[in-house]
């Protein structure tokens, strides 16, 4: 059920407060399986087909580095910061991001199925094809992204905010939602799931440019 307030009050997402201390620059030959990187720097490296699965990233910044098909399933970022991270295919399948700030991202294919982001904030860039099913996204905002056919297929999102993020052919299919923040979006494509809108807040023309796709998913015949 669609439901409409003028006065609804929506819980905040909590946003990452990441100050990293003086890092030290990566010397290695490149990433370790279940490696520790604590207050790493990690500066415009080619880290492309990399595996760093299981791997530990603590108070680390991995800054204008080519993450292509790096693997780095069930690794774990904890007050990091990425910034302008590129390339096509990256699997972070089943990780983990606390407290971490991803910032001007230009990627593609990322996996993130069965990943937990909690405390995480995504500042501009472009993501396409963004697999998170299964996922669980807990005070995250998303502010400037570009998100093209994202999947959020079975994810439960808690305290997620969109902030003038362009949303392209989303995916909802079994996801759980509560207290997400949508009304900010500058352009919102439901393609599946848009009965799983409930626990969201829209603005009343984004209800207005939904409702064709309210009228299917009920079964709604509209003609002029």
């Amino acid at each position: 059920m669609v439901t409409r307030s003028t006065r609804t009050r929506v819980a905040a997402a909590r946003q990452p407060a990441v100050l990293l201390p003086e890092l030290l620059p990566f010397e290695g030959g490149g990433l370790e399986p279940d490696g520790d990187y604590d207050g790493v720097g990690f500066e415009g490296l080619d880290l492309a087909g990399q595996d760093g699965a299981g791997a530990r990233f603590l108070d680390c910044g991995v800054r204008d580095c080519a993450v292509g098909e790096a693997r780095l399933t069930r690794a774990r970022f904890i007050d990091s910061v990425l910034s302008g991270l590129t390339g096509v295919g990256t699997d972070l399948a089943q990780a983990s991001l606390r407290d971490v700030e991803v910032l001007e991202p230009r990627l593609g294919g990322t996996q993130l199925h069965g990943a937990e982001l909690e405390r995480v904030l995504v500042r501009g860039g472009k993501i396409d094809y963004l697999n998170l099913r299964e996922a669980r996204l807990r005070d995250v905002v998303f502010d400037g992204v570009v998100l093209n056919e994202p999947d959020f297929g079975g994810a439960r999102l808690e305290r997620v905010d969109f902030r003038g993020c362009v949303l392209a052919g989303v995916d909802l299919t079994g996801a759980v939602l509560r207290d997400v923040d949508l009304r900010g979006v500058a352009r919102l494509e439901i393609a599946r799931g848009a009965d799983r809108l409930a626990g969201a807040v829209i603005s009343a023309a984004q209800l207005i440019e939904l409702a064709p796709v309210f009228a299917a998913q009920i079964g709604v015949r509209v003609e002029d």
